[in-house]
């Protein structure tokens, strides 16, 4: 049986000055979660891949499209949690893009506000339990020059079939 996630979570970090950093998004008021400071998060469209999901989330919400991803890496993290509106259990497939250091998001109307933050700072700051575990799986494993080639995907992963 093939499981198919409901959404798409996308992490982008870089590294400046020899420190990792981690972009946290504003959710605009008039949205649901208003106010909450989260990572890319969007919707998979009908027939899309999974990773192509995610690249274009990330270019749709930030601006930041394939030639501002240097590495971009699969978690191996699936989040599942309760989504009372929905009355449904809802499932997110995480993935994590290393931009450059220079990088800078342009903001779309889901969002009124970002910026870069330090990973540890992050984690503390975040709300939601599976965002504290991205995070920490961005600074376990993605930092570490020997762990991080298993979890990199190529961007040809993408491409529809």
């Amino acid at each position: 049986m093939t499981l198919r996630p409901d959404i798409v979570d996308v992490w982008p970090y870089r590294v400046a000055g020899g420190a990792a950093e981690v972009l946290l998004l504003r959710r605009a008021p008039g949205r649901v979660l208003a106010g909450l400071w989260q990572c890319v998060s969007g919707t998979i469209e009908p027939g899309e891949r999974i990773v192509a999901a995610a690249i274009r989330e990330l270019a749709e919400e930030t601006g930041l499209g394939q030639d501002a991803i240097e590495r971009f890496y699969d978690l191996d993290l699936v989040n599942s949690f309760h989504w009372a509106p929905a009355d449904a259990i809802v499932s997110s497939a995480i993935f994590a893009a290393r931009v450059g250091p220079e990088a800078e998001p342009e903001l779309s109307h889901e969002h009124d506000a970002a910026r870069w933050v330090p990973l540890e700072a992050a984690i503390a700051e975040l709300i939601w339990p599976g965002y504290r575990d991205a995070v920490r799986r961005v600074a376990d494993n993605l930092l570490d020059p020997e762990r991080a080639p298993w979890f990199e995907l190529a961007i040809d992963d993408a491409a529809p079939r």
